[in-house]
């Protein structure tokens, strides 16, 4: 099982170029089920993640194919052509499914092309509870009948889906995602009210138009779907992963250095850039995407800030482990609430292992910060990743600790961060991948 060793105490200086975002092409390849025609994907990632899903697609009968990849070489901005001529298969087996929890999205696709599915409950990260009866609920609301049989989603719409309202009781992104694609084929008109408005749910219905659906109300909370016959091919290109760079922005944060993140978008970051700013922390536009340093207020310093994760366009919850190792070297105490999933501190005690001084209570956590960048306070230790997001906070404090960490368990990591280790070591990191 591989390890990440890391020697801390190196600013960050260069170039980091963000990869496709993992949570706008896990949506848009489901989507591919949606036509018998071509639907060529670009800037896809090269992740644990995308490699399931490319899987569950093969076994539903979907052929896949490699069409190029970026100009830079390697496996960044890979380029594929999925082609689903007949669906052979509507099941998504457990095996499968149960590595991760995107795997449901291929739930909306197949009722609405094949008129029935059975579709693994999902597996994915544990940072608590994520109950798929939002997107149970909102397809029975557009005519599907629904049963749980042994673990497994059985949904049948023998007529097709119909027109209908579908009002979310909370925010989701995958039960948006998800009706989202299959009242694309339904009968009459679909609106989704109260959807999630993330720039990757977005990404996916400018997708859908591209390949002839009716979508309007793109990044409002009410979406409005006149359903098609059927869908044809496109070529789409897979939006910047906004998590990856601002976790990069706050790599070059916690280490005192300045990086240019090459392609990622300001737009879609402007909750993370105004809680950096309040922690002394400037991204600014460049030519070619943004760039990243700190210092430039009161101090040369970070500067401790009270978050709390909500739906876009608030603060991720996706990047809440990240701040945390940042607020762990900053100059005071801060406050870090999860409002989103109920389980998502299980990185602070790896954190504390470290010198980090944390106190959960809750759904918050105090923080009290070690008074600077260049590894006050923080020292290397052995640690170990739970999930995706806390494995790079660990990664992260890591390079800001003096001596030496070394990150167990990095499948997770695997799942969402591309060459994370060529591209941090590009920029001066002592960061290695060990293979034992």
């Amino acid at each position: 099982m591989d390890k990440i060793r890391i020697r801390g105490g190196q600013p960050l200086q260069g170039k980091i170029a963000v990869s496709g975002a993992k949570n706008a092409a896990l949506p848009l390849l489901a989507a591919s089920l949606l036509t018998d025609e071509a639907l060529v994907l670009r800037n896809l990632p090269h992740l644990a993640d995308i490699a399931t899903m490319t899987h569950l697609l093969a076994q539903h009968g979907t052929d896949l194919s490699m069409a190029g990849t970026h100009p830079s070489g390697g496996h960044m901005g890979q380029v594929l052509e999925l082609r689903t001529g007949d669906i052979t298969s509507t099941e998504a087996p457990y095996d499968i499914v149960r590595k991760m929890r995107a795997s449901v999205l291929v739930l909306g696709p197949l009722l609405a092309r094949c008129h029935q599915a059975r579709v693994s409950l999902p597996g994915g990260c544990a940072i608590g509870t994520r109950p798929v009866d939002m997107h149970i609920r909102g397809l029975e609301a557009l005519g599907a009948e629904i049963e749980l049989d042994d673990g497994y989603v059985v949904a049948r719409a023998p007529g097709g889906l119909r027109g209908g309202v579908v009002v979310f009781p909370r925010v989701s992104v995958g039960a948006t995602e998800n009706l989202l694609m299959a009242a694309t084929l339904a009968k009459g008109e679909v609106i989704l009210e109260n959807a999630a408005r993330e720039p990757e749910v977005g990404d996916l219905a400018n997708c859908l138009n591209a390949m002839g659906a009716r979508i309007e109300g793109i990044g409002g909370d009410t979406l409005h779907i006149q359903g098609v016959d059927r869908l044809r091919g496109a070529d789409y290109a897979v939006l910047p992963d906004r998590i990856e760079a601002a976790t990069y922005a706050i790599a070059a944060a916690i280490t005192g250095g300045k990086v240019e993140l090459v392609g990622a978008r300001p737009a879609t970051m402007e909750a993370v850039t105004a809680a950096l700013a309040q922690a002394n922390v400037s991204i600014r536009p460049s030519d070619c995407g943004v760039m990243v340093e700190t210092g430039g207020g009161d101090s040369d310093g970070i500067a401790s800030i009270d978050v709390s994760t909500a739906p876009y366009p608030g603060f991720p919850t996706d990047l809440q482990a990240q701040i945390m190792a940042l607020m762990t070297v900053a100059d005071g105490a801060a406050m870090i609430t999860e409002t989103i999933f109920e389980n998502r501190f299980q990185h602070v005690p790896e954190l504390m292992r470290m010198g980090a001084d944390i106190t959960v209570k809750g759904a918050t956590a105090m923080v009290r910060g070690r008074g600077g960048p260049g590894g006050a306070g923080l020292h290397g230790a052995p640690v170990m990743a739970t999930d995706l997001r806390a494995s790079v906070s660990l990664v992260l404090a890591g390079l800001a600790a003096e001596g030496e960490t070394t990150v167990n368990r990095v499948y997770h990591l695997d799942r969402g961060y591309e060459r994370l280790e060529e591209k941090l070591s590009a920029c001066g990191a002592d960061i290695m991948r060990l293979t034992v």
